[in-house]
């Protein structure tokens, strides 16, 4: 099973209160969509949720947390990292095996970038980078994505294409979106943020772009 339930989660900035408290629960098989304006705490909800759940899921955070120094197929392999020793690590840091060669370059043909695999991570665009990201979340092969605007920096078909690759391969994911269109595209559930609190809670199939404005 890959759903969650966590009830009054609270996160504070010095004596300002960004989240909650709030609950939240999450069915197996729900793709949920934070959506909201921004500064209403879907980060910090994001982040609050990947402390929880971190042995089970996979993260894009807004911040890519990518190494600029390493090549596009190291990032990547850091997605699994905890789940070998460390002298497969190392091993891997000076010449890779390779089943992990042809597992990551079959993600990155995917997702348009099998040239850059051995492209120094700083050299790539901001659409690349985050591709870069979404790849090392498909890699890791946990049953949740928690996700914080993935697809801010591509465009139209490449958005399309990332969504319906992280939908497809997580069974489970709570995925923070500006793109209000793509939201109701991609997630079966729209969860709302304002003001560090659930304003909207509701069916995808019940709401339109107009409903999830008002949070705007």
């Amino acid at each position: 099973m890959s759903g969650f339930s966590f009830d009054q989660l609270k996160a504070s900035f010095g004596d300002k209160r960004v989240i909650g408290p709030l609950s939240l629960k999450v069915n197996d098989g729900e793709h949920v969509a934070l959506v909201g304006k921004s500064g209403a705490g879907k980060s910090t909800l994001i982040k609050l949720l990947y402390e929880r759940l971190t042995r089970d899921a996979s993260l894009v955070p807004q911040g890519l947390g990518l190494v600029n120094a390493l090549p596009v197929f190291h990032n990547v392999f850091m997605g699994q990292l905890d789940q070998h020793p460390l002298w497969y690590n190392t091993l891997t840091l000076l010449r890779p095996f390779r089943k992990d060669r042809a597992v990551i370059s079959d993600l990155l043909n995917q997702l348009g970038i099998a040239e850059k695999q051995w492209s120094p991570t700083a050299s790539l665009s901001g659409g690349q980078r985050q591709r870069v990201a979404i790849a090392r979340a498909l890699y890791r092969h946990a049953p949740i994505l928690l996700a914080d605007e993935p697809i801010s920096a591509l465009d139209g078909p490449m958005a399309h294409l990332v969504m319906n690759a992280l939908t497809e391969r997580f069974h489970t994911s709570v995925i923070a979106l500006h793109d209000v269109d793509m939201a109701l595209a991609y997630c079966n559930r729209i969860v709302g943020i304002q003001d560090g609190q659930v304003a909207l809670d509701q069916p995808a199939s019940k709401l339109n772009a107009s409903d999830i404005m008002t949070l705007y």
